[in-house]
């Protein structure tokens, strides 16, 4: 009884594991290739196998090129002579009684890289206008982007704003000598592409001259509190126009421009920094820099601030100064001078830190000791 059951539960399951829906797998899963090679694809099923059908597509369903070819069993694709048009991604589809099942795969198609400048030249401007030439460049790999100016048979290269796909050269402001022939240049393991254009700047002012700038003081070390006032002079033809800024921060809220000259008022430690005038005219522009520190004024404090003690006994007392060093301590005694036992003992930090005693003896008639202090600038 035992065996013919377990001969019935196997005639049972065996039909069921045959039912499984198809499982396919595609080898290679991606290929890069160049154009006019030949690559071949192969689907297989791995399970479910039984009375099977294949089909390619591609996930686009675009329909299949000319130069693609399926094998007699559905199972191999062979594109030949490889074009551009063949790059994506293609499915291999199984399908039976019991069910559908795909696999995907890529094909890559490498191409020397074409670059392309938008705007197309030649390109024309006014003396002064902003100028952006904007060159794009497809191709596999992906190609790197770069722009150069050519001056007879020398190529400089340009500083650019660049992204994943294109390179950007800015001009702030067009001067005569920005005139002339710039050069898109797209590379990858595949070739090289070049895109020119031409730039033409007019307007240009007779006998302009390039601004020459500079700001006095060119450095400065002020106290919290004060006003600080740098002076720009600006030469060139025509007369160049002045602008004010700070190196990576906004002008401080308390501050007016006038004439050539900015104007700090009621400075902080936070307005230390470079400041900038920026002389710009027609030819083109140029920038001069001053460097402000500003700085704490210092203040001190004794401990104890009182103390009383009986004559012939040891005192110490200690001075704290805080503000921006260096900073000079010194002691005094009010309305007189220092007892000759007194001595002290200065020791550097960050701020100021001085002690008086401990041979100082309190006299009989008592007394009271102040430190002062000075910044030496």
């Amino acid at each position: 009884m035992i065996i013919y059951f377990t001969a019935l539960l196997l005639s049972i399951l065996l039909p069921a594991g045959s039912q499984q829906a198809p499982v396919v797998t595609i080898e290679p899963r991606s290929a890069s290739v160049r154009q006019g090679d030949t690559v071949s694809f192969r689907c297989q099923v791995q399970r479910g196998g039984q009375h099977v059908q294949l089909e390619w597509k591609r996930t686009n369903n675009q329909p299949l090129s000319d130069n693609v070819k399926i094998g007699p069993d559905g199972s191999v694709i062979t594109f030949s002579s490889v074009q551009l048009v063949n790059q994506g991604t293609y499915r291999c589809l199984a399908s039976s009684a019991q069910g559908r099942a795909q696999s995907v795969a890529t094909l890559n198609v490498k191409h020397p890289p074409k670059a392309r400048v938008t705007p197309s030249g030649p390109v024309q401007v006014q003396v002064g206008e902003p100028i952006s030439m904007e060159c794009r460049a497809t191709g596999r790999p992906r190609p790197s982007i770069s722009w150069l100016r050519v001056d007879h048979d020398h190529e400089t290269m340009l500083s650019t704003v660049t992204s994943d796909a294109a390179a950007v050269v800015q001009v702030v402001s067009a001067r005569a000598e920005d005139a002339g022939v710039y050069v898109c240049r797209a590379s990858n393991s595949e070739g090289t592409s070049e895109s020119r254009v031409e730039l033409r700047v007019d307007g240009a002012i007779q006998g302009a001259t390039f601004p020459q700038a500079s700001i006095s003081p060119a450095e400065m070390v002020a106290v919290e509190g004060q006003t600080v006032t740098l002076h720009c002079q600006a030469s060139g033809f025509p007369t160049p126009t002045l602008s004010w800024s700070k190196l990576r921060a906004p002008l401080p809220w308390l501050h007016r421009i006038q004439g050539g000259s900015l104007i700090l008022q009621n400075v902080g430690r936070q307005d230390s920094g470079q400041y900038i005038c920026n002389a710009t005219n027609i030819a083109g522009y140029v920038e001069a820099t001053a460097q402000v520190e500003v700085e704490t004024p210092p203040y001190a404090t004794c401990l104890p601030d009182q103390l009383r003690v009986r004559a012939g006994e040891l005192i110490r007392l200690q001075c704290l100064v805080h503000g921006s060093p260096p900073v000079h301590l010194q002691w005094s005694k009010v309305g007189g001078i220092l007892p000759g036992s007194a001595t002290w003992l200065e020791r550097s930090s960050s701020q100021g830190n001085s002690a008086l005693g401990p041979s100082e003896s309190a006299p009989a008639g008592g007394h009271t000791s102040t430190c002062t202090y000075a910044t030496v600038v």
